[in-house]
């Protein structure tokens, strides 16, 4: 039997909103290739990652124009309203090839900066543990507002997290989570909340703040400085 291979996931069709210009933020130039296409050159530079499932809206004209090309296989299928629908989307593709017993590695498109030192720790570790997810511990003091701008008191930051992706998880784990999550009406904001419903304690490896979220304008500058930071390697 050969041994399970791990997918890089990318729930893309929910992240098509703009930024004031025509493209939806993944298409976005940045440092002379767009968002995406950063993202998946720098998950599919890991030899462990198989190749890429990129999930889309049926009505996402621009990545046929992208004409992404790689020696790995990527694999365009229709995504959802919600995130959780398009990482089903995807899961259930792979299901449907062969892939019961692979891993899926699902991230978010608009983060190209992620480097190749946590993914390798992210894999590293939490396939040992079945599964696991990159973060970072939280640093800054923490405001709950009162619902009229003001303050209402000061949270403990104690044992609290950001969560990152990439987050790994063995493909049929994560499918049937999901699905009892949507079957409890539960509101899953990421695949680690979904494995957690189902009982389930993912592993917190250690990630970097440079992985940054492209959502604003600002952040295509910072992104790009992080990847000059970075070389290009991303290491």
């Amino acid at each position: 039997m050969s041994e399970p291979r791990i997918w890089a996931v990318l729930p893309a069709a929910g992240v098509g909103r703009r930024m004031g210009g025509p493209l939806p933020k993944q298409y976005l130039p940045l440092a002379g290739r767009p968002v995406i296409a950063r993202t998946l050159d720098r998950l599919l530079a890991l030899p462990a990652v198989h190749g890429a499932v990129v999930a889309l809206s049926p009505e996402d004209n621009h990545w046929d124009a992208l004409a992404y090309r790689h020696r790995k296989p990527v694999h365009r299928v229709p995504g959802g309203a919600e995130r959780s629908d398009s990482v089903q989307s995807a899961l259930h593709w792979l299901a449907e090839q062969g892939g019961v017993r692979d891993y899926a590695l699902v991230h978010d498109a608009v983060r190209p900066c992620v480097g190749m030192a946590e993914l390798e720790r992210l894999i590293d570790s939490a396939r040992d543990e079945r599964g696991g997810l990159l973060a970072f511990p939280v640093r800054d003091t923490l405001k709950r507002d009162d619902g009229d701008g003001h303050v209402a008191r000061t949270m403990d930051r104690e044992g609290l997290w950001h969560a990152l992706t990439p987050q790994l998880f063995p493909v049929m784990a994560l499918h049937e989570a999901l699905v009892k999550a949507a079957e409890a009406g539960l509101t899953i904001t990421d695949d680690a909340s979904a494995i957690e419903a189902v009982g389930g304690r993912p592993r917190l490896i250690p990630g970097e703040a440079t992985n940054i979220k492209i959502t604003r304008p600002a952040d295509l500058a910072l992104a790009e400085a992080i990847l000059a930071a970075q070389g290009g390697t991303g290491a």
